[in-house]
C-alpha cells in the first residue's frame, strides 16, 4: 500500500467525524459565551475544581487558545484550583477530538481518553487546595493573547440565525485556520507511520521506559488533541499498547514550554509544578489501567483506520474528505503561509533596523 494510499484512507476514515466535531465546537462557541464559563465555574473548594474540570472537557479550546481564557478567570477571581482544573481538561479533550477518537480508534477507547483528560484536571484541582497555592502568586497582571485566529464576540444578543452562521464560520473556517498545521502534520505522520513501519514495530516497548520516553518527549513539546489521534492509532496498529497511546494523547495536548512559563505568572511556580506533576502521574495511572482493561476484558483493538476499505467507502464519506482537504489546504495556503510571510518580512526588518 502507497503512502498516498495510506493518506487518503486516513482522510477518508477521519473527515466525517471530524467534520462533526468541527460543527459541535462550533455551536458550543457561538452558543455559550465567556461570561457563562465564567459563572458556571464560581465557587470555591473542590466543587469550583469539579465544575472547570467538567466544563473543560467539550470546549474547542488548544492549548494555546485556553491560556488566554484562563488567565481572564483567573484575574476575575478564580481560583488556582479551578484554574488550574480548566487549563488541563480543556486540551485534552474537546468535542473534535472526541469524534475524531472514535473515527479513528474504537469505543473504549473514545470513553476513556476524556475520562482521563477528567481525572487529571481533577487531581491538579485538588492539589492546588491541598498546597494552598494561591497565597504564593503575586498579584501580576501581564497582557495574554490568544494565538489562535479566532475573535471573542458577544453572543448574548445574537439572533438564532445569526449564531448558527457563525457556527459554521468558526467550526469550519477559525477552528481548522487554528489547527490547520498541526492536524496536517497528524494525519501525514499517521499515514506514514502506517507506510513505512513494519508490523509489530513496538512490540515489547510497553514497560517504564516507553512511557517515560513519551513523558519527556510529550510534556515540553505541544501538538493538539485531534492532531495526536492519527498518529497514536498508527502506533497501536504498529504493536504500541493502547496505554502507551493513551499517555502520548493526554501529556501532548496539555504542555508546552512556552505555555508553562506564562500561566506560572497567574498561578505562580509551585502552581505550575503540581499541575506537571498531576497530568503525568494520572496519564502514567490510566496508561496501565487502560493496557489492564483490553487485556482482562479481551477488547479486540478494532481500530477502524486499520480496515477501512477505500473502494468501499460511500458518496458521503467521500464528498467530506474531499471538502475536508479543501479546508486544510485552504488554511494552509490561504491563511498560514501568508501569516508566516509576513512574520519572517516583519523580522527582517527589525533585524535590519536594529544592525543598521
Amino acid at each position: 500500500m502507497g503512502f498516498l494510499t495510506s493518506l487518503w484512507n486516513y482522510i477518508l476514515v477521519s473527515a466525517p467525524f471530524l467534520m462533526f466535531g468541527l460543527l459541535a465546537a462550533g455551536i458550543i462557541k457561538a452558543f455559550i459565551s465567556v461570561d457563562r464559563i465564567k459563572k458556571a465555574m464560581g465557587g470555591k473548594g473542590i466543587w469550583g475544581a469539579f465544575k472547570a474540570s467538567v466544563l473543560g472537557i467539550p470546549l474547542p479550546l488548544c492549548s494555546c487558545a485556553v491560556i488566554p481564557t484562563a488567565a481572564t478567570l483567573k484575574k476575575q477571581g478564580a481560583s488556582n484550583s479551578a484554574t488550574s482544573a480548566f487549563l488541563i481538561s480543556t486540551p485534552e479533550s474537546g468535542v473534535d477530538s472526541i469524534a475524531m477518537t472514535y473515527g479513528m480508534m474504537d469505543l473504549p477507547m473514545t470513553i476513556i481518553r476524556p475520562v482521563a483528560a477528567f481525572f487529571s484536571a481533577m487531581v491538579a484541582g485538588v492539589l492546588q487546595l491541598v498546597f494552598k497555592t494561591d497565597k504564593f502568586v503575586k498579584n501580576e497582571e501581564p497582557e495574554v493573547k490568544s494565538c489562535c485566529a479566532s475573535k471573542k464576540k458577544e453572543v448574548a444578543s445574537e439572533s438564532f440565525s445569526k449564531k448558527l452562521k457563525d457556527s459554521f464560520k468558526f467550526g469550519y473556517f477559525e477552528l481548522v485556520d487554528d489547527m490547520a498545521v498541526w492536524l496536517a502534520f497528524g494525519i501525514l505522520a499517521g499515514a506514514f507511520i502506517d507506510f513505512a513501519l513494519p508490523a509489530n514495530f513496538f512490540d515489547g516497548l510497553h514497560g517504564w521506559a516507553g512511557r517515560g520516553a513519551i513523558l519527556l518527549v510529550g510534556i515540553p513539546l505541544y501538538i493538539c488533541a485531534s492532531a495526536t489521534t492519527p498518529i497514536a492509532a498508527s502506533l497501536v496498529m504498529k504493536g504500541m499498547s493502547p496505554g502507551m497511546a493513551l499517555l502520548f494523547l493526554l501529556v501532548g495536548p496539555a504542555t508546552n514550554i512556552s505555555n508553562i512559563l506564562v500561566i506560572g505568572k497567574y498561578i505562580g511556580k509551585r502552581g505550575v509544578v503540581i499541575n506537571v506533576v498531576a497530568i503525568a502521574v494520572v496519564a502514567l495511572v490510566f496508561s496501565f489501567l487502560t493496557d489492564y482493561l483490553y487485556q482482562a476484558f479481551t477488547w479486540p483493538l478494532d481500530f477502524k483506520v486499520a480496515h477501512h476499505d477505500h473502494e468501499v467507502s460511500s458518496w458521503w464519506e467521500i464528498s467530506l474528505a474531499v471538502v475536508f482537504t479543501l479546508l486544510i489546504l485552504r488554511s494552509l495556503l490561504l491563511v498560514e503561509l501568508p501569516r508566516r510571510y509576513k512574520l519572517y518580512k516583519a523580522n527582517k526588518k527589525q533585524s535590519s533596523s536594529c544592525c543598521g
